[in-house]
């Protein structure tokens, strides 16, 4: 890998390369849409994909335009490539959906916004739910955050890939400002003690969870 192909994802045919947009909470304006309508034409790009993680996917993309690409996407190819939070993913929330109690979109937002750049041991994904539905995935993220009507519930280390498994529940009935301030917490204890490439479900596997109990990662 170079420094051109690095965070691009090799194809099944040996010579492309897939590239993955950064799309906070999901959103999209229409000029984003044109953006990459352009790019996809410009660039002959055979297949645009839509990710579990409401990304973009850019499938088949020869390694000579992975720069000029980039270019040409401004902020929407800022996508993670380093670990770290790779997406913070998001329901419409009580803002859009009959049945939402809690703001998702808008803290789904905010967290991306202050998780953006930082490294992590490894890759993490973060699952906003407006309601107890779970239509963000919550409860199978690195961190999930399932609202109700009483307020947020935070769940850490689930995972939905080999040997998935479910978050374990850390606290309810959050205020926003606290469920941000708990994740910047668990987040940061973590980073502490998590080995290189060790996803949080496996760090669970290997620490236990009586951290999550003793202080909530203080």
């Amino acid at each position: 890998m170079t420094d051109t192909t690095y965070g691009a994802k090799l194809q099944r045919d040996g010579t492309t390369y897939a590239l993955q947009t950064r799309i906070p909470a999901g959103v999209v304006t229409p000029e984003d849409l044109e953006t990459i309508a352009r790019v996809a034409k410009e660039f002959r790009i055979p297949l645009i994909k839509i990710t579990s993680g409401q990304r973009f996917l850019l499938v088949g993309v020869q390694e000579k335009d992975i720069t000029p690409i980039r270019k040409e996407l401004g902020d929407l190819g800022a996508a993670s490539i380093t670990p770290g939070v790779r997406y913070v993913q998001s329901c419409p929330g009580i803002a859009f959906c009959k049945n939402g109690t809690q703001d998702s979109l808008c803290l789904a937002r905010e967290i991306s916004d202050e998780c953006a750049g930082k490294e992590f041991p490894a890759k993490i994904k973060i699952g906003i739910s407006g309601c107890p539905r779970c239509c963000g995935e919550s409860r199978v993220r690195d961190i999930g955050i399932m609202g109700s009507a009483k307020g947020w519930t935070v769940f850490f280390g689930g995972h939905s890939g080999f040997n998935s498994r479910q978050g374990v529940q850390v606290a309810t009935g959050l205020s926003s400002d606290e469920v941000r301030d708990l994740i910047r917490r668990l987040l940061t204890f973590y980073k502490c003690h998590a080995r290189p490439k060790e996803r949080t479900s496996r760090f669970l596997e290997r620490v236990g969870t009586a951290w999550l109990d003793a202080g909530k990662a203080e």
